[in-house]
């Protein structure tokens, strides 16, 4: 028996194909616009047609009956109405499976988020992707956690780093979650090569991620407090929030904000002024 929510998404579901059907003209995809048509738009056997479908299927999708559907016949559809990536997306929500990820899309970061996440500084910021690759950090981001050119995906230098592993306090309190959450992120793909072959990468760089992935834990990221033992100014804490990017829901801006009630904020300043070289008399 239906749910009131999934009659509820049955109905939008009837309601977006009509609307994205009402907008296309045979003309626009080439076929004959033959006999009078009481509304705008194509028919419902001629879009079945454009995706390759049985008009009673196609019927029974528009009508939000109760059918099996898959993702490829969902893109045949999607394809035969012209759907945006976004419109695409929707289509497999209303229809009850998990929307693909887009095709295509600009990986670019935008001058937009390169300024959100310099604008953070002196405090540090880190915008990455799923697989924890480097898209952008800030100054804050080198200075405090001590990032520089050679790191491009702070999973592994995490786990491999010394000069990073070590101003990280409770460090081994914080790898089971770090794990856990990349665990999760990687069951959404479990078909991903890109997955497959970090992970295999960790395993053989890192015995402890090997440990912990072993242990099939999931997690999300989450807001948490970070400590780092600066070498300079020593411990620095933190509250730590991951935001995710609406337009890229794979990118992650992850947040770090001096925890109040502690010197975090002062010592961060301090680490941000331009170091004076005195110059001896040779």
């Amino acid at each position: 028996m239906a749910t009131g929510s999934t009659t509820a998404r049955r109905h939008q579901l009837r309601d977006f194909l009509r609307a994205r059907r009402a907008r296309i003209t045979p003309e626009d995809v080439g076929m004959p616009a033959a006999g009078r048509r009481r509304t705008p738009g194509l028919r419902r056997e001629e879009v079945a047609v454009l995706a390759g479908v049985g008009v009673s299927w196609y019927t029974w999708l528009e009508q939000g009956r109760d059918i099996r559907v898959s993702g490829e016949v969902l893109d045949a559809v999607a394809r035969a109405l012209r759907l945006s990536d976004t419109e695409r997306a929707h289509l497999y929500v209303l229809a009850g499976l998990n929307p693909p990820r887009p095709v295509g899309r600009d990986r670019e970061v935008t001058p937009q988020l390169r300024r959100l996440v310099d604008a953070w500084s002196p405090n540090p910021a880190i915008l990455r992707d799923r697989y924890h690759n480097l898209l952008a950090i800030n100054d804050g981001t080198r200075t405090v956690l001590g990032y520089d050119d050679t790191d491009h995906n702070c999973l592994i230098s995490f786990f491999t780093h010394v000069r990073y592993r070590e101003p990280h306090e409770h460090w081994a309190s914080v790898a089971p979650v770090v794990v856990a959450s990349f665990r999760a992120a990687a069951a959404h793909a479990p078909d991903d090569p890109e997955f497959q072959r970090l992970v295999a990468e960790l395993t053989d760089l890192s015995p402890e991620f090997a440990r912990l992935w072993a242990r099939h834990d999931v997690g999300v990221p989450e807001q948490a407090v970070k400590a780092v033992h600066h070498p300079e100014v020593g411990e620095l804490l933190f509250d730590l929030t991951t935001l995710t990017v609406t337009d890229h829901p794979d990118w992650y801006l992850e947040l770090y904000h001096p925890r109040p009630g502690t010197p975090t904020a002062e010592l961060v300043e301090r680490l941000s002024l331009p170091r004076v070289v005195v110059a001896h008399p040779g």
